[in-house]
């Protein structure tokens, strides 16, 4: 499935053929994992090296 194609409900999608979290599981496993997400909804920013 294709970031185009997924509902909020999912967990993730495959993107390049990798597989990215929804904000959605972020939420439901309920901590940042601190690895700069895309859809992190808790605020949290890799800094540049």
């Amino acid at each position: 499935m294709s970031k185009e194609n997924h509902t909020p409900e999912q967990d993730y999608y495959i993107e390049n053929g990798l597989y990215v979290f929804t904000e959605h599981y972020h939420k439901k496993r309920g901590y940042c994992c601190k690895n700069g997400c895309r859809h992190c909804p808790y605020g949290f920013k890799k800094k540049k090296k």
